[in-house]
C-alpha cells in the first residue's frame, strides 16, 4: 500500500474487507488515492498528521478513526423516517424505544434507526422483541406497520441528487441488480426525484436512501415508499457504480475542515 502524502487525499478500510470495500478501494487507486487497510481501529502516527483522509467501514471503527484523523461522518436523523410527509412513507411509523414497543401487543416491523444493534424483523407483538438483559440501556427504534416490499432499490445521494442506483431485493429477497437492467427504471428515478426535492434540507449532502415498490393486497394496488435511510460510509453498494458510489463515500465521511456548513447538524455524535 502507498503511503500518503500530508496533503493528498487517502481511503482508510476496516481489518475486515467486505465486497463493497474491495470495490470502493479500486476504485480510490483508479484515481490516484493511496488505500490504507488498518489491522485494527488504531491510527498509526504517520497518518496522523495528514488532512485528506476519508473512510468507509463500520460504526465501531469509524467512530475510533474518525476522531484520531478528524474526520467528519454523516447521517441522517434517527427521526427522518418519522417526519417525512405520509405520500412518501405510506405507512405508520413511530420513533420510540425498546422498552416502549415491548408494550405493543399488535403485529410491527421493528429496527434500529441506524446502527444495527437489533435484528430488523416483524415481530408478532412487543413480548418477542429481545430482553432488557441484552440492550439494558433501552436504544431508539423505529416501529411501523408490516408493508410487502415487492422490489428494493438502493440510491446513493450527493448533493440531493441520485448519484447511482443498484436494485439489492426483490420479494424480500436479496437481489443486486444494475438500475438499468431493471423493469421499473423510469418510476425509481421519478419517486427518488419527487422525495429528494420534497426532503433535500432534512438529508445531509451524502447518503443513501432506500426506496421499495409496495403491495397492498387489501386494496389490490401498488405503490412506492421510502424503505430507509443510512450512513454511506456504512452501506452495501450491491450492483451500483463503484466509482460513484465512492464519489459518495467521500463526501460522507472526509475531512471535518471541508464540511459543508449546511452538513454541520448531520455529523455523527461521538460514540454514537
Amino acid at each position: 500500500m502507498t503511503t500518503p502524502v500530508p496533503d493528498a487525499d487517502f481511503l482508510v478500510l476496516p481489518p475486515r474487507l467486505d465486497s463493497t470495500a474491495k470495490l470502493l478501494a479500486g476504485s480510490a487507486r483508479r484515481r490516484g488515492m493511496a488505500v490504507e487497510q488498518l489491522p485494527s481501529p488504531v491510527v498509526p502516527d504517520r497518518l496522523r498528521h495528514a488532512v485528506g483522509g476519508h473512510l468507509y467501514g463500520g460504526p465501531t471503527f469509524a467512530g475510533t478513526v474518525a476522531v484520531d484523523l478528524d474526520l467528519a461522518l454523516l447521517e441522517p436523523t434517527d427521526d427522518w423516517l418519522t417526519r417525512l410527509p405520509y405520500e412518501y412513507t405510506r405507512r405508520d411509523i413511530t420513533f420510540t424505544t425498546l422498552g416502549e414497543a415491548r408494550w405493543s401487543r399488535t403485529p410491527m416491523f421493528v429496527k434500529p434507526p441506524r446502527d444495527k444493534t437489533l435484528t430488523a424483523g416483524v415481530y408478532a407483538d412487543g413480548s418477542r422483541l429481545p430482553g432488557n438483559e441484552r440492550y439494558p440501556a433501552d436504544p431508539p427504534v423505529l416501529v411501523s406497520e408490516i408493508v410487502t416490499f415487492l422490489a428494493e432499490y438502493r440510491l446513493f445521494v450527493l448533493d440531493a441528487t441520485v448519484h447511482t442506483v443498484s436494485r439489492y431485493a426483490t420479494n424480500g429477497r436479496l437481489d443486486p441488480a444494475p438500475l438499468d437492467v431493471c423493469p421499473y427504471r423510469a418510476t425509481v428515478l421519478d419517486f427518488a426525484a419527487n422525495l429528494l426535492d420534497a426532503c433535500a434540507d432534512s438529508l445531509p449532502g451524502a447518503v443513501v436512501v432506500d426506496v421499495g415498490l409496495v403491495s397492498n393486497p387489501d386494496r389490490g394496488d401498488e405503490y412506492w415508499a421510502v424503505v430507509e435511510a443510512n450512513m454511506a460510509w456504512f452501506s452495501t453498494s450491491y450492483a451500483a457504480n463503484p466509482d460513484r458510489v465512492l464519489d459518495v463515500v467521500l463526501r460522507a465521511a472526509g475531512p471535518r475542515h471541508r464540511l459543508a456548513s449546511r452538513d454541520q447538524t448531520f455529523i455523527r455524535r461521538s460514540g454514537g
